[in-house]
């Protein structure tokens, strides 16, 4: 897409921005949801996972491809729709992957229930086209994750693509999943909010309370009526308590509980995808990242970020109030890239020793700052120092006369003074670790 035809597109949206198409009128957030805001923002720290039948074509030998596969090899629907015979994840244990989960020290999972390609990962009922009825496996695994993720405690989010490159309805086309598809120049856009309607009914309805609906797919007709007041309306009217997001790349609709920014922190724009994205004051924040560069599995996709970049973006975000959502792409056969196991398990014993200054904590009274980021909870700010190289550093006032500083973890007291211009922080060099230099400041 040009600049000036993105640029366009939000103009065309300025215009539409109050409509019903682009919000939930007159939404008032449920006692229920207001919880869950706050259970959603004490958590901070989810697994995104991308699972699909285009894993068994592991991006087909390219770096950058991956669930994508369709539109990017421009693959027609009568030949794509031969993957689901050769899925049959059979090592696929959902309790291995929970009992995983919870001992990373990882709060919630969002999994795709349906991506781009249309393939349902449920036992859908309003379609053919599911994971139960055209694979060999024939299990729900959706279900099979949420009676994991019950028993131990874990929350389960479903990702929901609106963007659909398999149903005949989802036309007028879009920016992607265009004419090599082999659907018939025609359709009924009404028909295809019918049918997301239903599929969404389905999740929230035979898989108990979930965490809430990931929408995805918004940016492929901006311009389109989707239908927001009703779809959002019907599912806070099924499950009060969901929180809604979408990857809209855009500021919040009324209708929204939670907002999202994709491969970049809040504010950040280094992938090109947030633009225009104002950053909430309002709604609870999350930011979504992959361990290497894709989001499905990559056979190829060595680009493996490391577990100390990881964590750092993690501390980043927490200081921006977001949460973070790190993303993996399990294997045809149902086990999780074991690369993306190891950087887990690392990450886990970080958090294990210094969680205390991430679950549980808002954005601290510092903006994040390029040395570092604050967190807080009740009368404790904690400040992570991540790039800093002097013995001193001088730091904005907090508003309050801080009454102690000491390093996180021993308790040294770190010298400091207040003055008209800020506190003044001496931390010696012996005390300093990547990481793990963090100060606790009570007042």
């Amino acid at each position: 897409m040009t600049t000036r035809t993105l640029y366009s597109l939000l103009v065309t949206l300025y215009f539409f921005f109050q409509t019903h198409a682009f919000s939930q009128v007159d939404y008032k957030p449920s006692e229920e949801n207001l919880r869950n805001r706050e259970w959603f923002q004490d958590n901070k720290y989810g697994l995104f996972i991308h699972w699909g039948v285009y894993a068994v074509m592991a991006g087909g030998g390219d770096i950058g491809v991956a669930e994508w596969i369709m539109n990017q090899k421009q693959i027609p629907i009568a030949a794509y729709e031969n993957l689901p015979n050769f899925f049959n994840p059979t090592k696929f244990n959902a309790e291995e992957w929970v009992a995983m989960v919870k001992k990373a020290g990882i709060r919630y999972i969002t999994i795709t229930s349906k991506h781009h390609d249309g393939f349902a990962m449920y036992d859908s009922k309003v379609s053919d086209y599911t994971i139960v009825k055209k694979t060999p496996f024939k299990r729900d695994v959706l279900k099979e994750l949420k009676d994991a993720c019950d028993k131990e405690g874990i929350k389960l989010f479903f990702y929901y693509s609106q963007l659909d490159w398999h149903h005949p309805d989802y036309f007028p086309r879009g920016n992607t999943g265009r004419d090599y598809t082999g659907r018939p120049n025609s359709g009924e856009w009404r028909k295809y909010i019918d049918y997301m309607k239903a599929q969404l009914t389905e999740l929230l309805t035979n898989y108990g309370e979930i965490g809430g609906i990931w929408f995805d797919g918004q940016w492929d007709k901006y311009e389109e009526n989707w239908y927001l007041d009703e779809i959002y309306s019907h599912i806070h009217s099924l499950q009060p308590g969901a929180l809604i997001g979408s990857n809209h790349h855009l500021a919040p609709f009324l209708g929204e509980d939670f907002q999202m920014f994709e491969r970049d922190l809040p504010g950040e724009n280094t992938m090109g995808f947030n633009k225009g994205s104002e950053i909430s004051q309002s709604l609870p924040l999350e930011m979504c990242e992959t361990m290497n560069g894709s989001w499905g599995y990559n056979i190829k996709d060595r680009r493996f970020k490391s577990s100390s970049q990881l964590l750092e973006t993690m501390i980043r975000a927490a200081g921006y109030g977001a949460n973070f959502l790190l993303n993996t792409g399990p294997l045809p056969d149902g086990t999780i890239q074991k690369e993306n196991i190891d950087t887990l398990m690392v990450m886990s014993k970080w958090l294990d020793k210094y969680g205390e200054t991430i679950y549980g904590t808002r954005k601290g009274p510092i903006s994040p700052r390029p040395w570092g980021v604050t967190t807080q909870k009740d009368n404790k700010v904690f400040l992570h120092l991540l790039a800093w190289k002097d013995e001193s550093i001088l730091i904005p006032s907090l508003g309050k006369k801080v009454k102690s500083v000491k390093l996180y973890g021993d308790n040294s007291p770190i010298a400091f003074k207040e003055s008209k211009e800020g506190i003044l922080l001496t931390i010696p060099y012996s005390k300093r670790k990547p990481l793990e230099t963090i100060l606790v400041l009570e007042n």
